[in-house]
């Protein structure tokens, strides 16, 4: 399978990425079943980049509906080491405004069906990932500065609250989290993160901010319409901003922060492990296998690998 360094996960509006060249796509199936869609790899200014489209092409899942595991792992399958997401959220302070961007950094679930969704562990394999800080403070740099470049106007941090979803906020809803000192609000980025992080891949994320949600004076009700047009106006900056960010990565000269995230988080010892379950997350914790079998004799090891 083509090896891919930087993985692309496109938001509501953003599809396509026109300036890709060479394009290809590749289906992609991981042991968590298949993607969003098929991954569109290209280059853009000769770097290759991956592009996945969130909600696939045509827009077909709703956020609770999201093969978000099948997603990340299919990027790790694919070699990926850094993602940039792009992501469609509502604004709860008065600063971000319809048309800005915001790079949060931090993330708060308020989620209540994707527990499946949410961790690669499980099923006889307990792994506890450190999560304090969720994003990749370099990528965050990153597009900072290229946003700078391309001209938007940015907010650097923020919390991201993570909701359930379909529906859009209530107003009780909205005031509250306003209360809790969250900044703006979507309903996809607190997946990806995570399994991110146990993938051992950098995550950050570019927010488009396209309303106020419900809680602004005379702005009770949020509307699809109401957000695909601000989405129209953010998408070209936003596809301006990814180029600018993927050239800035490949050319980056420290490693990825997150390469060994799980070399203390796994508390089943391997001799638990159950075959099946192992085999599942190889591309995850295969390489754990050294580390927490460190001193353990040669028999169990070969014993172990015989799955």
């Amino acid at each position: 399978m083509e090896k891919v360094n930087i993985g692309i996960i496109g938001g509501s509006g953003l599809y396509q990425m026109p300036e890709l060249e060479n394009v290809r796509e590749i289906p992609v199936e991981t042991p968590f079943g298949s993607p969003s869609d098929a991954f569109i790899v290209g280059e853009l200014d000769g770097v290759t980049v991956a592009f996945l489209p969130r909600h696939a092409r045509g827009h077909k899942f709703t956020p609770s509906e999201l093969p978000f595991r099948a997603n990340i792992y299919a990027m790790k399958m694919l070699g990926v080491e850094y993602i940039l997401s792009v992501s469609a959220v509502g604004s709860l302070q008065e600063q971000y405004a319809p048309t800005d961007f915001v790079i949060p950094d931090q993330f708060f679930d308020r989620t209540r069906a994707r527990a499946h969704e949410s961790t690669f562990f499980g099923n006889g394999i307990v792994g506890h990932v450190t999560f304090a800080h969720p994003v990749c403070n370099e990528l965050g740099d990153i597009l900072e500065a290229s946003c700078n470049t391309v001209g938007v106007k940015t907010h650097r941090g923020g919390s991201y609250v993570c909701m359930e979803g379909p529906a859009f906020s209530t107003k009780a809803e909205s005031n509250v989290y306003r209360q809790w000192g969250m900044d703006i609000i979507g309903m996809t980025n607190l997946q990806e993160a995570k399994l991110a992080r146990e993938a051992e891949i950098a995550y950050a994320t570019l927010a488009l901010v396209t309303d106020y949600d419900c809680w602004y004076e005379g702005h009770d009700d949020v509307t699809a319409e109401m957000v695909i047009e601000t989405l129209g106006k953010n998408v070209r900056n936003a596809q301006l901003v990814m180029k600018d960010a993927v050239r800035r990565v490949a050319h980056k000269q420290t490693p990825n922060q997150f390469a060994d995230a799980i070399k203390n988080a796994i508390f089943t010892p391997p001799s638990s492990w159950p075959a099946e379950t192992a085999k599942k997350l190889d591309a995850i914790i295969g390489k754990a296998v050294s580390w927490v079998w460190a001193g353990q004799d040669e028999q169990d090891k070969t014993t172990f690998r015989s799955y």
